[in-house]
């Protein structure tokens, strides 16, 4: 499997995936959310693939969309747009392999998202989470609103998607958005070590596990989706996104009151 934006490393069983766009702190533009899709697709009939771990390249596990394909977006261009992440996020969620996030540093806006797609989460000590989506006039999106409030509850959910307050990995370990908190220089040798001891267990067992468990949890998700992809393409054509978006590339802050105060 060749690809442009991400790499594939494969050993006894356990499948390395990083995403390699370091430049852009590993962004998720739409070749990478085909890319993950097709990988995620093709996984499942691999036989030599029994786990996967996914992880970034460089200091950052995933700043999330990449705003730079963002401009001049119509309400139906934006939702088109999402139906490419709502793709791959529904391929992680259908693999009947389990898929360990290795979060490497921060992870913001749809980096959380792919994270919690995920199904356990091993983070770096100095790893932050953002839910960055209202910093730039947005919803969250690729799934954060159905996955968060369900693990964390919901208000403390509205907290963070409201004012994109940063958290800390011990935070978010106490709040119960991740599994476990290593050491930065210990992150990749411990997810080795969880995910070759999935991958000599029970392949059909752990499957149907995650099937199951999915199934019994995330039985309205295709239809947050969908609304997900509706309010989104609203957002998208708004004054506010255009004003965070150009804030975003100025490095400024944003004046989302400049439309009203006009």
């Amino acid at each position: 499997m060749g690809y442009e934006t991400i790499t594939i490393d494969t050993s006894g069983g356990v499948c390395t995936v990083r995403l390699n766009r370091p430049e852009v702190r590993n962004a998720l533009g739409l070749e990478t959310r085909y890319e993950l899709r097709d990988f995620f697709t093709k996984a499942g009939e691999d036989e030599s693939i029994r786990c996967i771990i996914l992880t970034g390249n460089g200091p950052v596990f995933s700043a999330g969309g990449d705003l730079s394909q963002m401009e001049g977006l119509d309400p139906f261009k934006g939702r088109k747009r999402l139906q490419s992440g709502h793709a791959m996020i529904q391929s992680m969620i259908q693999l009947e392999k389990p898929i360990i996030a290795a979060v490497n540093g921060a992870a913001a806006g749809a980096g959380v998202s792919m994270a919690l797609a995920c199904d356990m989460i091993l983070s770096c000590s100095s790893a932050v989470y953002i839910q960055s989506f209202v910093k730039v006039g947005l919803i969250p999106d690729l799934g954060s609103i159905y996955f968060l409030p369900r693990l964390i509850g919901r208000h403390k959910a509205m907290e963070l998607m409201m004012t994109g307050e940063r958290i800390t990995a011990d935070e978010a370990h106490r709040l119960g958005l991740i599994n476990r908190v290593v050491n930065d220089e210990m992150l990749m040798e411990e997810a080795q070590k969880l995910a070759r001891r999935l991958a000599d267990g029970p392949a059909h067992s752990i499957g149907l596990t995650k099937k199951l468990i999915n199934r019994s949890i995330l039985a309205d998700l295709e239809h947050t989706l969908e609304e997900e992809g509706l309010a989104q393409g609203i957002c998208f054509h708004s004054d506010d996104f255009s004003e965070g978006r150009n804030a975003f590339f100025e490095k400024r802050k944003p004046n989302f009151r400049l439309r009203v105060e006009e």
